[in-house]
């Protein structure tokens, strides 16, 4: 389904970074376009659940910084999180549509994703709706790779996903962006953000909207097509005020809030014995997501820091035409930590967790279950060796007892170069769907996964590498079963919820970037083998491999840059998918020190993309627009 040129030379540039990563050439591969960029050791939270220097990190962590955000043209969060961390995305048409996220082949209810630190998402579908968050309010992003359910709990399988919206620092500070493109998408956001006499204040409000284009192909076997287009209308906004009485004592609040207004294609079906289709209604996915939260982080001595945090977040979806099913998830969090530095380069961390999730539009009754949880990690620096060892015991109930954990370890061979390795346990509880769910949720079993990864990381100069190998076994991994003839799933079913026995997990990762003066190159390589272990047959939607390559020119007055990805074959629900390539360009022009004209391709080589069997995504978008900055560029 595409040309073999660019396939090859994807390939090609994954027997050179292996061939690199032994040479360690000058063009290498790095895990984060910050950690490559930057002369200061980035800082991240994710990996600890405190502050820690990026380069210390045991774990698998990339950093998508604000500035790699703003410059690089992804027109979604989705596709930014497949360019810089490697994720697989499974959507249901274009931009707007409704899909799933893949981190290290487990399934997206197998990664937990945070916003400031709370953990988002409906409990019904148990995952986090990307397709309704905007880059124009993310500050920054992290991302762990690798099981941490010992850090953060039930469903940390794949990894974790931290998102954190802007924060107030330095003088007044506005910003504003307007695009026009293609598809008669029209996009808009302001932010204002500042610190003065203790305070620090942010704010960031943004519209977006398209026409779209079918979300589904003609003549799909369900009966879905209809020839009108899917467009989108979302709107984001986001407000962070924090107050700092005395030093090292901070009391913050932070809202956030989406609405999006989705159209897609399905079908209304009448009795029997025909059950013919009728695509025509107009079907929506109506979404708004909300989350609320206060936290205070105070340095109540040298040795020890306490953080408590209060959370409320609210996922409320109307779908389907003409009377929408109603479906709302309820999470009330209360967070308390505490750091305890025992030395210079020894940390203790301890932290309870209490979460009530509460489900309505499932059956006609309430679901609701509680979670208490205990959490307990330790890292330390031993001259060239570093330690991270988490443990995490969870009372759920509704599923019981469960207790994870993980222990990695690293050892600077050089200045330059370091080997690490993890091991950890993880622990994944079924949604509400897939347990109760009318003619789809079953009696499955929690998952249970055992998973270890070796690593290697590189840095000289404007030269970073990293690659690593992972393998995660999980017992009992919860899937879809289509039950195409009608007998393994419960009578009057049209497919069901069901336990992969035993799953098998394993690949490999590189991922890099360097810079030659004005020119920066960063690639990302992921090859995933994920099957069931007892019938050999690969899961569906995992593509075997997954390739990003990115190259910048920037003048600080003109810049150029573009980026190919290729998503390899994969199988899904009936059939094969194949492989496919998409190329985006994009250049700015700085003609003011606050002001700069922006213009950007997306799949330049118009490929059609079939995300998913019988969905397809946009072709070629062209987009124009101008962005202002305050404190300049």
């Amino acid at each position: 389904m595409q040309a073999s040129s660019p396939r090859a030379t994807l390939r090609a540039v994954a027997r050179a970074s292996a061939t690199a990563l032994v040479a360690l050439p000058a063009l290498s591969l790095v895990p984060s376009i910050a950690f490559a960029q930057s002369s200061l050791d980035p800082v991240i939270v994710i990996g600890t659940r405190e502050p820690q220097a990026l380069s210390k990190s045991v774990a698998d962590v990339v950093l998508i910084d604000a500035g790699t955000i703003r410059d690089s043209g992804a027109g979604s969060v989705e596709e930014l999180l497949r360019r810089y961390a490697g994720l697989q995305i499974t959507r249901n048409g274009g931009p707007g549509q409704s899909g799933g996220y893949i981190l290290r082949g487990a399934n997206t209810t197998g990664t937990v994703v945070m916003i400031d630190g709370v953990r988002v998402g409906s409990a019904t579908l148990g995952q986090a709706s990307l397709e309704s968050m905007s880059l124009s309010n993310i500050d920054r992003i992290e991302v762990l790779r690798g099981p941490a359910s010992g850090l953060y709990g039930a469903d940390a399988v794949g990894g974790v996903i931290q998102i954190a919206t802007k924060k107030g620092r330095g003088p007044l500070n506005l910003t504003a962006n307007a695009a026009i493109g293609e598809y008669a998408s029209r996009l808009g956001d302001v932010g204002i953000s500042g610190a003065q006499a203790g305070f620090d204040y942010a704010a960031s409000l943004s519209r977006e909207t398209s026409d779209g284009t079918s979300a589904i192909r003609p003549n799909d076997i369900n009966g879905y097509y209809n020839p009108d287009r899917d467009g989108f209308r979302r709107t984001t906004g986001s407000a962070r005020l924090g107050f700092t009485p005395a030093e090292g004592h901070r009391i913050g609040v932070t809202a956030t809030q989406s609405k999006l207004n989705a159209q897609y294609d399905s079908a209304n079906f009448g009795g029997p014995p025909d059950y013919l289709s009728d695509p025509t209604p107009d079907f929506r996915n109506r979404l708004t997501t909300r989350v609320v939260s206060a936290d205070y982080r105070g340095t109540l001595s040298p040795i020890w820091t306490t953080t408590v945090q209060l959370s409320h977040g609210l996922d409320d979806s109307r779908s389907g035409a003409p009377d929408p099913a109603r479906f709302t998830t309820k999470r009330d969090q209360a967070t308390w930590q505490n750091a305890l530095r025992l030395s210079p380069d020894q940390q203790v961390v301890l932290a309870y967790e209490h979460l009530t999730e509460q489900a309505d539009g499932v059956t006609t009754n309430t679901l609701k279950r509680k979670n208490d949880a205990y959490i307990a990690g330790y890292s330390a620096q031993f001259g060239p060796a570093s330690l991270e060892a988490s443990l995490r015991h969870d009372d759920n109930n509704a599923y019981g007892k469960s207790t994870t954990g993980s222990v990695g370890a690293s050892y600077a061979l050089t200045s330059t170069l370091k080997v690490r390795a993890v091991a950890g346990k993880t622990f994944r509880a079924p949604t509400f769907n897939e347990t109760d769910y009318p003619f789809y949720g079953t009696a499955v079993k929690p998952e249970d996964g055992r998973s270890v990864e070796l690593g290697v990381n590189w840095r000289s100069g404007a030269s970073s590498a990293a690659a690593t190998v992972y393998r995660n076994k999980v017992d009992n991994l919860i899937g879809y079963n289509p039950d195409p003839d009608g007998t393994q799933c419960p009578p009057g079913y049209f497919g069901c919820s069901y336990n992969v026995a035993k799953a098998k997990l394993q690949g490999a990762t590189l991922s890099g970037a360097h810079r030659f003066g004005n020119l920066s190159l960063s690639a990302t390589v992921d090859f995933l083998d994920a099957r069931d272990e007892q019938t050999g047959s690969r899961l569906p939607r995992r593509a075997a491999h997954q390739e990003s390559i990115s190259a910048d020119y920037d003048t600080g007055v003109w810049g150029l840059g573009a980026s190919l990805t290729e998503v390899g074959a994969r199988p899904d629900v009936g059939a094969q998918l194949g492989a496919y390539t998409v190329v985006d360009v994009r250049a700015t022009w700085r003609f003011l020190p606050q002001w700069r004209l922006e213009a950007k391709i997306l799949n330049a080589a118009d490929r059609d993309v079939q995300p998913v069997y019988s969905y397809q995504g946009l072709g070629r978008q062209a987009w124009v627009g101008v962005r202002y900055d305050m404190k300049g560029f």
